[in-house]
């Protein structure tokens, strides 16, 4: 016996010089992300990019795996709330599609507030903060936040003047951009991403006020033949986790996953930019023709807008003050 025991201990002290016995791996943390974005959508593709780039410096124990396209089940209102409830890990969330909940959400949008990607950095400047501590409220942590493009509106009419928007039918993502295209005098409705398409095939909706990626993604040459370069908002969409997700990683995996995000996020800005660019690029070779506006009739959109900005402040006091700093900041005020 006693031999058949100092068989067994050599043995064990041979297998753990050669590696033969390994010290227990740490538990793979797998998050789901929710994205209402199609795949060839940029920001899908940056919230991959941010996954891939999350596993690599966690020495692959976060492992955030992105479901585009709602295969999650969650329209883009529903985004936020499921985070904060638990019901996804993560979510890239339009922030202005998330009024319902906190109308400050809507305060990136204000009208003609902001005229390049340049100042809407200085804006986040002031805005950011809040947005983190709104969703701090709601169960979750921003770790970035990127701009869509400039905005445009999409019609099948040609048009030359104010009156000419009379009347149509345009979708607009969330109740700020719907507010800002029915001052100028057309029909908005708020209709989500995944319904946008049969509403534009069955004509029950006759135009679309979005970014040109969004533009692509629609293949809006199906539908629609005019760009009209309004840029009359802007928005943001930001990658949030739930709090209790975050809390429970290892205090190493959180700073690997925050420096992540830092690094990336001004890329992705520039990814934002360059994809303007390219979006109405490929819009105007498939048939699709840019409208410029002539500045009489951008000076006339932007004065019946001033009644948007005016109603926003009185619904949403709270976002005075912050685009009053703002502006005094860039000499506005």
């Amino acid at each position: 016996m006693k031999k058949f025991t100092n068989w067994i201990l050599g043995a064990a002290s041979l297998a753990i010089l050669a590696g033969g016995i390994a010290q227990p791996a740490a538990a793979e943390t797998q998050l789901r992300l929710s994205d209402v974005l199609p795949d060839s959508n940029f920001m899908v593709k940056n919230a991959i990019t941010f996954a891939e780039a999350v596993k690599e410096a966690t020495d692959g124990e976060v492992v955030i795996t992105v479901g585009a396209s709602g295969s999650l089940g969650f329209k883009g209102p529903d985004q936020l709330g499921a985070v904060r409830d638990g019901l996804v890990d993560m979510a890239d969330i339009n922030i202005s599609q998330q009024v319902g909940i906190n109308p400050l959400f809507g305060a990136e949008g204000v009208p003609f507030l902001v005229s390049s990607m340049d100042e809407l950095r200085d804006y986040h400047a002031f805005l950011r903060p809040e947005f983190e501590k709104l969703a701090e409220q709601n169960n979750q942590k921003i770790l970035y936040m990127v701009p869509s493009p400039a905005q445009y509106v999409y019609l099948n009419e040609k048009v030359d003047d104010i009156e000419g928007f009379r009347g149509i039918i345009v979708r607009g993502a969330d109740k700020n951009t719907v507010d800002i295209i029915t001052s100028i005098g057309m029909a908005g409705v708020v209709v989500p991403w995944g319904e946008l398409l049969p509403a534009l095939a069955s004509g029950r909706v006759k135009g679309v006020a979005t970014s040109a990626t969004s533009g692509v993604d629609g293949k809006f040459w199906e539908f629609l033949e005019y760009i009209y370069p309004t840029n009359h908002t802007w928005g943001s969409n930001a990658v949030t986790i739930n709090l209790d997700t975050w809390n429970s990683l290892s205090a190493e995996d959180r700073a690997a996953i925050e420096k992540v995000a830092a690094d990336l996020e001004p890329g992705f800005w520039d990814i934002s930019r360059e994809g303007d660019l390219a979006s109405i690029q490929t819009m105007t070779e498939n048939g699709m023709v840019v409208v410029p506006l002539s500045d009489d009739l951008k000076a006339e959109i932007a004065e019946r807008a001033k009644t948007v900005q005016d109603v926003f402040f009185e619904r949403v006091p709270a976002a005075l003050p912050i685009v009053e700093a703002y502006r005094a900041s860039l000499g506005k005020n």
